[in-house]
């Protein structure tokens, strides 16, 4: 429940520290008071949107904080648990925190650590369940809806069951998609590699091969060019030309013909001599390399089929074509290694079998209890509807088929507010006075097998009164039995029925504040909301006889 709520700064609220208790606890006061400011703070705490209008005028910031008690609520406590958002020295607190700086940005906190409003809205479904005509409204969730008729119906822990059921057979067929997937993957590769391996292969290549192709191509593909080079270089080196090594060799005889033996002479005619001899062998090496020199047409045309297939098939594996070797032991490795997986697929697949016909199983059963108990529980809420006010008023539950962790069902609340016209969804009820009215209906037959959240009622009773705000003030002291209640009211009729009652007034320099009334203020009080602001002695009694009647 709602334990405390604290707020600063907050449109026309200066500060304000409010205690609540169990049981039904009713606000009231005039027109323009700040009920509604009130109910705005509190939807800012848990998660509404923020804006710069939610700063006092003045203020450098607003700040809003809200304490719940958690004592039998199990879903927010694993909520929090799961996000690691638990305080461990008080694990059945949970603080909520909303600041709201002048500029609009806001922070969120939860039991002190930061969360995002997504985080924050999330868990506030769980604490607390506002009935207006705006957010919050769990009630108009068909999952809520199919879960009040499961507390109804005694079979939470058959939803459980089912729950887990699904869980486990979809868990099971996605690992199953996961590794077929896997598989044909594989499959693919295996394929893959087999035809690269297969290609390679057909290729016989050989370590180095393509460096020696591609010298020898190149050194053919020029054999005219290098011939005609090398018969210039052998007439020099001959003497066929006047120049070249003919004019050496007379150089060498004058030489030898000078008679003196004069040591710079003699190193000049040791050094001619021995160029003559490198110069005969320059000779011999160059008749062997034309001798290695053949034209060969038909060798260079082989060569050169041999070079485009390499580079084709190197283009083709984004490769250069001296890699293609090394390439082809690497694949060949990989095919060693792939590893396929076929024998796990046929275990998986019956697993997620298996699950899935128990969650059938399951799900059916369960299903055949929640149509029986639709029944009482359309007759119970359309009896309390018709007590509200609405004439001819009637409840349907419209079952329709559908498959997820709730079951095989899905529900939806249609309603009848006038016989004259068909019914509607609940989310589709144009009066939201009849709404209100609908919906505490649905809450207090739910209520009593339920362990709902705490609940805020604005103006339930909006549109009516007399004895059908008797009526809804008895049904909303019934709700609070199972669930703390809070609820704004304009009836006096309702607010007799409150345990504990609080009024929001306005002071003379227009700031909110709130008070909590008993005795004298609280007759006083009623007997504003009884007769305006010419309070008599009788309306007085009159104030103090509903007190006494709602205390009965």
């Amino acid at each position: 429940m709602l334990s405390h709520l604290t707020i600063r700064d907050f449109a026309l609220i200066r500060a304000l520290d409010l205690s609540f208790e169990a049981g039904l606890t009713v606000l009231t006061g005039e027109s323009g008071a700040g009920k509604t400011i009130l109910l705005d703070a509190l939807g800012l705490v848990l998660g509404d949107r923020a804006n710069a209008a939610n700063v006092r005028p003045g203020a450098a910031r607003s700040e809003v904080v809200a304490a719940f008690d958690l004592a039998g609520n199990e879903h927010a406590k694993a909520w929090l648990a799961a996000q690691g958002l638990t305080d461990e020295a008080e694990p059945n607190a949970c603080l909520l925190r909303r600041v709201v700086g002048a500029d609009g940005r806001s922070r969120a906190f939860v039991n002190g650590t930061p969360v995002n409003a997504t985080a924050l809205a999330a868990l506030a479904a769980s604490l607390i369940d506002i009935h207006a005509q705006h957010e919050h409204q769990q009630l108009l969730r068909r999952a809520v809806q199919l879960e009040l008729l499961d507390h109804y119906a005694g079979t939470l822990g058959a939803q459980r069951d089912v729950a887990d059921a699904f869980r486990r057979w979809h868990d099971a067929a996605q690992r199953a998609a996961e590794l077929e997937t896997r598989i044909a993957a594989a499959h693919d590769r295996r394929d893959l590699l087999r035809y690269q391996v297969g290609e390679l292969d057909a290729l016989d290549l050989r370590a180095g091969e393509f460096e020696a192709l591609d010298a020898q191509f190149r050194r053919l593909a020029k054999a005219e060019e290098i011939a005609r080079t090398l018969g210039h270089a052998d007439a020099a080196l001959s003497g066929e030309r006047e120049s070249g090594i003919a004019d050496l060799a007379r150089l060498s005889r004058l030489l030898d013909g000078i008679d003196d033996r004069h040591a710079a002479l003699d190193a000049a005619r040791d050094l001619l001599r021995t160029a003559l001899s490198h110069l005969d062998e320059v000779a011999a090496e160059l008749r062997r390399y034309a001798d290695a020199i053949d034209s060969a047409p038909e060798e260079l045309k082989r060569i050169d089929a041999r070079l485009s297939q390499l580079h084709e098939l190197a283009r083709k594996h984004r490769l250069k074509p001296d890699a293609l070797a090394a390439h082809l032991a690497t694949l060949q490795q990989e095919l060693a290694r792939l590893d396929v997986g076929d024998q796990d697929l046929a275990a998986l697949a019956a697993e997620a079998a298996t699950q899935k016909e128990r969650f059938v199983s399951l799900a059916q059963a369960l299903s055949k209890k929640r149509r029986k108990a639709a029944k009482g529980f359309e007759a119970a809420v359309s009896k309390h509807m018709r007590e509200l006010g609405i004439k001819g008023g009637a409840l349907a539950l419209e079952f329709t088929d559908v498959e997820n962790e709730s079951g095989i069902d899905a529900v939806d609340y249609f309603v009848t507010t006038n016989p004259k016209f068909p019914a509607g969804a609940l989310a589709q009820i144009a009066s939201g006075g009849e709404r209100s009215r609908i919906s505490l209906a649905i809450q207090v037959v739910a209520a009593q097998k339920a362990r709902l959240p705490a609940l805020i009622l604005d103006e339930a009773d909006v549109g009516i009164g007399g004895a059908t705000a008797d009526v809804v003030g008895r049904l909303l002291q019934k709700l609070a039995q199972y669930a703390q209640v809070l609820c704004v009211t304009h009836a006096p009729q309702v607010a007799a029925r409150g345990t504990h009652h609080l009024r929001v007034g306005k002071s003379k320099d227009g700031e909110t504040f709130v008070e909590t009334l008993a005795g004298e203020t609280r007759v006083a009080e009623l007997a504003r909301m009884l007769a305006g602001r010419e309070i008599t002695a009788k309306t007085l009694d009159l104030a103090e006889e509903l007190i006494n009647a709602g205390n009965s």
